[in-house]
C-alpha cells in the first residue's frame, strides 16, 4: 500500500510547503483538492498548486482528490494535466468524480449541469474525451452533450514505466451501483465510495473486499490491474493507524490518502506536523 496526504487548508505557499514537506518524509503522494466555493472554505486554483509542487519535488505522485469533471472543459482540461505531468516528470495522476453539488460553482451558475443525471453524462462525455486525447492522434467523440470532430492534442503524456503514454484515471465509483463502477472499473484506478445516503461513511476490509472482487470481475481482460484508492482521516494514535490500513491492505486497497477537513483542528501547523510524522509503516 502506499500513502498520500491532502493539503486541505492553508496560504497557497504553506500547501506548496506541504507537498515538499510529504516527499522528505516518505509520503508516496501529495494531493490538492478541487473547489470554487465550498462553505467559505479557501480555495487554491488545483493546476496551480500542482505545477509548484511540481518543480518543488521530485519523487512523491502528484493528483487532487478529486477533479469535478462535469463542469470543466475536458479538453482545456487535458492540456493542463499533459503540462503538470511534463512539468513532474510522469508522476501525474487524476481522480476524477462528479463534484460536490453543494459547491456554488455549480449551484449558483446557470448552464451547468444540475441534476445527477446530467453530470454523470457529462462525466462520462470528460472521460472519453481525456481518454482518447492522450493518444496524441487526431479523434472524434460523439457524447451526450459535446461532439468533438478531428480533435489533436499534443504533446502527448511523459511514458509510464510500463511503456503506456497516458496519465492514469482513477474514478470515483459509487459501490454497489453497476452504472458507476462499470464506469470506474474501465480506467486505471477506482477510488470506491458507498452509495446514496452513506456516502461520506468509511469503508471497512470487508466492503473494500467487496469492491475489489467486483472490479476483478467486471474489468476488461486485457485491461490488467487497477489501483484502489482510499482517503479519510488516519487514527491520531499510530500503532492504531498501522492496523487500520494493514486491514484495508489486506483486503486489497493499494493506495491511502490521509484527509483531514475538520477547520478547527485542521490548521496548517497541525497538517504541517501530521505530514512530518510520516506515513504508517507496515
Amino acid at each position: 500500500m502506499r500513502f498520500g496526504f491532502v493539503g486541505s487548508f492553508g496560504s497557497v505557499h504553506e500547501v506548496v510547503e506541504m507537498a515538499v514537506a510529504t516527499e522528505e518524509h516518505g509520503w508516496d503522494g501529495f494531493f490538492t483538492w478541487d473547489g470554487v466555493d465550498l462553505g467559505g472554505m479557501d480555495a487554491w486554483d488545483p493546476w496551480a498548486v500542482l505545477a509548484a509542487a511540481a518543480v518543488r519535488t521530485e519523487r512523491v505522485t502528484l493528483g487532487a482528490l478529486v477533479f469535478a469533471l462535469p463542469r470543466r472543459r475536458p479538453w482545456v482540461f487535458a492540456k493542463q494535466a499533459v503540462t503538470v505531468d511534463h512539468l513532474s516528470g510522469g508522476r501525474l495522476v487524476l481522480p476524477v468524480g462528479l463534484g460536490v453539488p453543494t459547491d456554488r460553482a455549480v449551484a449558483s451558475v446557470s448552464g451547468e449541469a444540475a441534476t445527477l443525471r446530467e453530470r454523470a453524462e457529462r462525466f462520462d462525455d470528460a472521460l472519453t474525451v481525456l481518454d482518447r486525447s492522450f493518444s496524441g492522434e487526431r479523434f472524434d467523440v460523439q457524447g451526450h452533450h459535446l461532439t468533438v470532430e478531428g480533435l489533436q492534442l499534443r504533446p502527448t503524456p511523459v511514458p509510464r514505466p510500463d511503456g503506456s503514454a497516458r496519465i492514469p484515471l482513477w474514478v470515483v465509483g459509487s459501490f454497489p451501483s453497476e452504472r458507476s463502477m462499470g464506469r470506474a472499473a474501465r480506467f486505471d484506478g477506482v477510488v470506491p465510495q458507498h452509495r446514496g445516503a452513506r456516502a461520506m461513511d468509511p469503508l471497512t476490509p470487508q466492503d473494500v473486499a467487496e469492491v475489489v472482487a467486483w472490479v476483478r470481475e467486471h474489468r476488461p481482460a486485457d485491461a490488467g490491474p487497477a489501483d484502489v484508492v482510499l482517503h479519510g482521516a488516519l487514527p491520531a494514535d499510530r500503532g492504531a493507524a498501522r492496523e487500520h490500513v494493514a486491514a484495508l491492505a489486506e483486503a486489497g486497497a493499494t493506495w491511502f490518502v490521509d484527509a483531514l477537513w475538520d477547520p478547527a483542528t485542521a490548521t496548517p501547523e497541525a497538517l504541517l506536523a501530521r505530514v512530518r510524522q510520516g506515513p504508517p509503516v507496515l
